[in-house]
């Protein structure tokens, strides 16, 4: 296992810009530790909760971005929908999330090959128009963004071995 380390002022700067700066201290750790992609090698490398940060991570920039459609088109489907991120999250108290990704994972299966294939600019915009069923899930996601954030922020606080060693 790779040894993720933070420095302790970078990590209390971050606590105290917000819940999304302290986030990102740790995503931003993982990713330059394993040299800022995750692929099949670094994967391996990384714990479970280390693994679902990053999965979140991806998550939450695509969805926030563009929605579903958009992690979907972007190729991401596999990595959110096809690993245990659901059940993780849930483990993790997240229950609510956990349900959002079970029914955008039922949407994934339906539509997936579909929203991945390659198109042109106007064909990726009109895939939002042809797959309306996203959209409730979307504007889920977007309202309760906040409220998850927070819950991921106080998870890492409480199990902050298991996401990076904090230097002096």
């Amino acid at each position: 296992m790779i040894e993720v380390r933070i420095k302790d002022s970078a990590l209390r700067e971050a606590a105290g810009e917000g819940m999304d700066a302290f986030v990102d201290c740790f995503v931003g750790a993982i990713k330059e530790t394993i040299g800022g992609e995750l692929t099949a090698e670094t994967m391996v490398e990384l714990n479970s909760d280390q693994v679902t940060l990053l999965a979140w991570d991806v998550l939450h920039e695509e969805v926030m971005d563009g929605g579903f459609v958009q992690l979907i088109h972007n190729g991401y489907g596999p990595f959110i929908f096809k690993n245990p991120l659901a059940k993780a999250l849930k483990l993790w108290g997240l229950r609510e999330l956990s349900k959002l990704i079970y029914s955008a994972h039922t949407l994934y299966i339906k539509y997936g090959e579909q929203i991945e294939r390659d198109c042109t600019d106007d064909e990726f915009m009109a895939l939002f128009e042809q797959f309306p069923e996203f959209d409730d899930l979307d504007d889920t996601f977007v309202e309760e963004e906040e409220n998850w954030t927070a819950d991921i922020a106080h998870y890492i606080d409480e199990h902050i071995e298991r996401f990076a060693t904090i230097e002096t």
